[in-house]
């Protein structure tokens, strides 16, 4: 018996089977893959790991200059709104304001003779009249009895005169009134220019004093100290940063193409890499900021050139996060987060939110110390009431 030798080379048939095996399987990969994409895409919801913690950072400055005497607070210390965080040296301060509680006095005790002296003036206006209307009568006397011979001519004559006397007297006492009357007419004590001036110095001279005393704008942390004891520093220097850590929010930088169905309102899942996923935060979507990244940046970008390629844009959307959540997981400024926004639901035509407005009522409290300093010395030199 013969045996067949083994062949060399493979069944063309078997190669043509596995080669069309191979090709099924990988369209059928890539079906699957298409398919999974297909489904991944309509899921209702957004995601990106391009998101970090963000918030304001509230730079403490002076309003006026001076020596640095006191500081109060020091980096990752927590203060309250009105905390005192910077003292300046308030030698200068109080100089300038007793020279101008001293003119504020000067200045109402002017006015005070200015009243007094329309007070004069209406007394020697009444005298003057007084005496016109008696060489006046005195002229009608004389001239009845001028043709009796009861009086002489000269008499008369002098009568006549003192009548034109008292005239001028008269109309001196009325234009001397009428300039006396122009510096209090319309006007109290208070209310007069020259006080009102003065009560200006003072009122400026107290906000000066009282901003030596340099307090926390808002409640936080202290970040970025760099005043130092025994500096000199001028109003707008940078001292350093409060940092509001029950107001932070996330900046998500989706990509452009993935901005058509995020809306104002939409409910958004945010976990951060600093407690991964056992901590998860609950947020809404303020709004798509105005422009991406490149827009803003401190460079923007040339593109009108010619060897232009295109980059796929990342614009923020900020998160507005559960304040009571941030309470219980704090987070930092800068930290790394991922977002996921559902956006099965999204009205464009509803109204925009209404913006959100700040507000420090620290300052009106040093502009009503102030302008108690200036009822003060007011109330201390008003004197009796014209």
């Amino acid at each position: 018996m013969t045996d067949t030798p083994p062949s060399s080379a493979a069944d063309p048939a078997a190669v043509r089977r596995r080669r069309l095996l191979l090709i099924g399987a990988g369209l059928a990969v890539i079906a699957l893959g298409w398919g999974g994409y297909g489904w991944l895409s309509s899921d209702d919801s957004r995601s990106t790991d391009d998101a970090y913690v963000n918030g304001h950072v509230v730079a403490v400055t002076p309003q006026v200059a001076g020596a640095v005497i006191r500081i109060g607070a020091e980096n990752s210390d927590r203060v309250a709104a009105g905390t005192p965080l910077v003292e300046i040296d308030p030698s200068d301060a109080r100089v300038a304001l007793a020279a101008a509680e001293a003119d504020l006095a000067r200045a109402m005790r002017n006015v005070r003779g200015l009243f007094a002296t329309d007070a004069r003036f209406d007394a020697e206006l009444g005298v003057a009249q007084a005496n016109f209307d008696k060489a006046r009568a005195d002229l009608s006397q004389r001239q009845a009895i001028a043709d009796t011979g009861a009086v002489t001519g000269e008499d008369v004559r002098h009568a006549r005169d003192a009548v034109r006397s008292t005239q001028a007297t008269l109309a001196a006492a009325r234009e001397a009134r009428a300039q006396a009357l122009v510096q209090t007419n319309g006007a109290t004590l208070a209310s007069h220019p020259d006080v009102q001036a003065a009560a200006e110095r003072v009122r400026a001279a107290a906000l000066a004093l009282a901003r030596a005393r340099i307090v926390a704008p808002v409640g936080g942390m202290v970040a970025q100290r760099s005043v130092q004891l025994g500096r000199r520093v001028a109003p707008g220097d940078r001292l350093m940063a409060v940092v509001p850590l029950d107001g932070l929010w996330i900046d998500a930088n989706f990509k452009e193409v993935q901005l058509d169905g995020i809306c104002p309102g939409q409910s958004a899942t945010v976990t951060a890499d600093v407690y991964g996923r056992r901590v998860t935060y609950h947020g809404r979507v303020a709004d798509i900021e105005a422009g991406s990244g490149a827009a803003f940046a401190l460079l923007p970008a040339q593109n009108a050139t010619g060897n232009w390629i295109k980059v796929v844009q990342r614009v923020p959307v900020r998160i507005r996060l559960n304040p009571a959540e941030l309470t219980r997981n704090p987070l930092r400024i800068g930290l790394s987060a991922r977002v996921t926004v559902e956006t099965g639901r999204c009205d464009r035509k509803a109204p925009p939110a209404a913006p959100q407005s700040e507000s420090i009522a620290l300052y009106d409290a040093q502009a009503h110390e102030a302008d108690a300093t200036v009822a003060r010395v007011i109330a201390a030199n008003i004197g009796r009431q014209p």
